[in-house]
């Protein structure tokens, strides 16, 4: 699923990263086919057809050897290995989609809600190091997040409307060509613009409105477990 969702997206560099002088960077990543102590695969905890994988996938093919070449970690050298970007990354990208954009709210799902934790793959993320890197990377990540949630939500993937329902100003669409397919994108990518803007103030915050996105994303996760048990 998504295979072209997101078409034209740039390739990673990792035979470029592995190529450095000082070694390839050493970065804790995501392994999901460990078993946890409940006996079951970090792979299975959700469905093949999920759009978390969609997100992952994403996430896999972009180039963030900007943001790797900064890691002070090297292959043969001493340094303990810092959370990999391209994790953080989908973290903020399926949160932002989720209407999550408080980094506690995050940290609390990445322990406790399967997606979350499907896509940490075992590896433990905290507040501090989420915002950071929220705040440090704001202008890549606003891109990337605005340009992901409109290629979401083109694809039925994601409903912006209700992520905008709580008051989120969007620049309106205007003409008779407002049903026409650019209009459409643009229209997207204004309610994606809105959205990660009004999230991002969330990041540092205890935010209530993020309080209550989780318990919506808690009970949508029920519901897909009981779809799945149902599936069995």
């Amino acid at each position: 699923m998504g295979d072209d969702l997101f078409e034209g997206m740039p390739a990673h560099g990792a035979r470029r990263r592995a190529q450095l002088a000082g070694g390839a960077a050493r970065m804790r990543e995501p392994v999901r086919d460990q078993i946890e102590l409940r006996a079951v695969d970090i792979d299975s905890l959700i469905g093949q057809d999920h759009a978390v994988r969609v997100i992952w996938s994403y996430v896999e093919g972009l180039d963030l050897s900007a943001l790797e070449d900064r890691i002070k970690a090297r292959e043969h050298r001493p340094g303990h290995p810092p959370i990999s970007p391209r994790l953080l990354l989908a973290l903020w990208l399926y949160a932002n989609s989720d209407g999550v954009g408080s980094a506690r709210a995050l940290e609390r799902l990445c322990g406790s809600h399967d997606v979350y934790r499907w896509l940490c793959g075992g590896v433990s993320v905290n507040y501090h190091t989420l915002s950071d890197f929220r705040v440090g990377c704001a202008d890549l990540l606003d891109r990337l997040l605005c340009e992901h949630l409109a290629a979401l939500a083109d694809a039925g993937l994601v409903s912006l409307d209700s992520l905008a329902q709580d008051g989120v100003r969007v620049r309106a669409s205007a003409g008779a060509a407002s049903f026409g397919r650019a209009a459409t994108l643009d229209r997207h990518l204004s309610i994606a613009e809105a959205v990660v803007d009004q999230l991002k103030h969330e990041v540092d915050a205890r935010s209530d409105a993020s309080t209550r996105r989780i318990e919506a994303a808690r009970q949508r996760a029920a519901r897909e477990r009981g779809e799945r048990v149902r599936a069995a």
